[in-house]
């Protein structure tokens, strides 16, 4: 029974072939594109709208400097949402419920922002490893902290994510699992699980679009600090 509620989290496969690329690349096909006409209808109005509105919150606090990196982050936020909001369907799969998929998604981007600090403003970067004013005997200290908790900033984002879409995963699983052997012995309480079913479900989409906002929102601290 244990090993059988983590089975929706392994990769599925098809004839031998690995489904992992494609519930990658079908969130793109959901996505409306722009028509060859002067007015677009209101789906592609509403989505233009909520993406100049989330790109001009994003890029407020960062330098001129990092206001390339707008198309980057909003389309990572975008495909994060959907592939998090796909995975609430049935007989579907969540690619981001596996840590080497966000691992690959937070590793190059922050290293991609050290870089940028390392090669504009070294003297920043580096600065940002001792605060001003630390005690002398404390300073060798203090350096091998921050450096690990430079390090250790890929790892953090990967994890959340993997994280808080796993738990709720399994937790819908259970409450359902309950649900149903609950039917024929309770039913009023079985009638209440499945409320209480349902709210969470709701929960989990908030938390499947949050979790992709803060994905994107550190990554973007992260340049802010290196921009």
């Amino acid at each position: 029974m244990t090993m059988s509620l983590f089975d929706q989290f392994a990769t599925p496969s098809y004839l031998g072939v690995p489904l992992f690329a494609i519930a990658i690349v079908i969130p793109w096909l959901f996505f409306p594109s722009a028509a060859p006409r002067w007015l677009n209808n209101r789906l592609t109005t509403l989505q233009a709208w909520v993406i100049n509105r989330f790109t001009s919150q994003l890029m407020l606090p960062i330098n001129i400097g990092g206001h390339k990196w707008a198309l980057l982050l909003v389309s990572l936020m975008i495909f994060l949402i959907m592939i998090n909001m796909l995975g609430l369907l049935p007989y579907t799969f969540t690619p981001t419920t596996q840590l080497s998929m966000n691992m690959g998604f937070a590793t190059p981007l922050w290293l991609a922002t050290v870089i940028i600090g390392m090669r504009n403003q070294p003297t920043v970067a580096l600065g940002h490893l001792l605060p001003e004013g630390t005690p002398i005997p404390l300073i060798p200290v203090l350096i091998i902290i921050e450096t690990i908790s430079l390090f250790i900033r890929p790892l953090a984002l990967g994890v959340r994510l993997t994280a808080n879409l796993t738990a709720g995963h399994l937790l819908i699983q259970l409450i359902a699992t309950a649900v149903f052997v609950l039917l024929q012995m309770m039913p009023a309480v079985a009638a209440l699980t499945a409320t209480m079913l349902f709210l969470l479900t709701l929960l989990e989409v908030a938390v499947a679009m949050i979790q992709a906002y803060v994905f994107v929102l550190l990554l973007s601290l992260y340049l802010q600090e290196n921009v």
